[in-house]
């Protein structure tokens, strides 16, 4: 009995094996058992990105953009100018216009330049307090940036790009006429105190306005962001006595940047007063203009009509008929079309040319 119950539970337990052994290798088969082929598919040839921003697909052409103002014979601002009314010439030959609108939301990219050499020592607390004045009106932070320079016979750059309102009244707090050794105001030199380097105090009581253009367009504008409305506002007298850099030179660097300059003649008549017609050359060539406040409630009018200004332009896109990359200078011309507009003397500022880009090297 006991070995018949014993051979029955030698059975169980023998099927029992059995069966859980066939059941691993089951599994095993299944795990190692090779998945089935797949077919490959071909790789479609991906598409090129199409690079695009705020909805504008930049394309490989040399697309020129040009910025303008509109007044009548009074000087007033006209905001209802169409496409159709105005046609843009590139070296007297007719261009197709390929976008037109105002434009009253752009980004500002400003730098403010502020003549500090000797002439500029009875008038240059009106001028900061104006400039503030300005920047608290104009600023918008996070959209707009401002850069603060000083100049005598070298540029200082008092701050940098930057929207904070803060920084940059810091910054034209502290700008401040330095007298060169032995000055005493009045034009006079006192006797019997040398200068510690004739250089230096050359350099210290001269003026080289074109020099301190030439150099914020390069190094303060020029590396702004792009889709920026650009400009320099100068305040001056004119009187440029040390520059190595010449009138054309700061032109050309400001339209190379795209800035367009403003300036401000501020001058002491003990020294000759303004030179205007240097101040109204250099704006006129950039698209800018150049005002000559005979007062401080003037000089604060005058911040307050470059702000409107610069908040009322049009912008007119064209693509050139000449594709030639070749860093070539070209003179650009806005024509009023409409006789209506024509009869009551509308005036037009814009830029008068600019440089093409070259070609990259290969």
């Amino acid at each position: 009995m006991f070995s018949t119950r014993y051979a029955v539970i030698s059975a169980v337990v023998f099927i029992l094996l059995g069966v859980s052994l066939f059941r691993n290798e089951f599994a095993d088969a299944q795990q190692t058992q090779p998945a089935p082929a797949v077919k490959p598919t071909p790789t479609p040839t991906p598409t090129p990105p199409i690079e695009e921003e705020e909805g504008v697909i930049k394309v490989e052409t040399e697309a020129v953009n040009v910025l303008f103002t509109a007044q009548d014979k009074d000087r007033r601002l006209l905001l209802t100018l169409k496409q159709e009314d105005v046609r843009i010439l590139e070296n007297g030959q007719p261009q197709e216009i390929s976008a037109f609108a105002r434009q009253v939301d752009l980004p500002l990219s400003l730098a403010i330049l502020i003549d500090t050499s000797i002439s500029q020592q009875r008038t240059l607390p009106e001028e900061k307090a104006a400039a503030i004045s300005f920047l608290e009106s104009v600023v918008r932070p996070a959209k707009d940036e401002v850069a603060i320079v000083s100049f005598t016979g070298e540029s200082t750059l008092e701050q940098g790009m930057t929207s904070n309102v803060t920084r940059l009244r810091r910054a034209i707090d502290k700008v401040q006429f330095v007298p060169p050794s032995g000055y005493i105001g009045g034009g006079v030199v006192a006797p019997g105190t040398p200068p510690i380097s004739g250089d230096n105090q050359a350099t210290v009581g001269s003026t080289a306005i074109w020099d301190s253009i030439w150099i914020t367009s390069a190094d303060v504008l020029g590396p702004a962001p792009e889709k920026t409305r650009r400009a320099i506002i100068l305040l001056t007298d004119g009187v440029d006595t040390s520059s190595r850099k010449k009138l054309n030179e700061a032109v050309q660097a400001a339209l190379k940047a795209e800035a367009v300059i403003y300036s401000i003649g501020v001058g002491d008549d003990f020294y000759g007063g303004v030179t205007k017609g240097v101040l109204n050359k250099v704006s006129e060539n950039t698209g800018g203009r150049a005002f000559f406040p005979r007062d401080e409630s003037e000089l604060r009018q005058a911040f307050k009509q470059i702000q409107e200004e610069m908040r009322s332009q049009y912008l007119l896109a064209y693509e050139p008929a000449n594709q030639v990359l070749d860093g070539s200078y070209r003179k650009i011309e806005i024509q009023l079309v409409n006789p209506e507009l024509q009869k009551q003397k509308t005036k037009l500022t814009h830029r008068q040319g600019y440089f093409s880009k070259t070609a990259p090297k290969k």
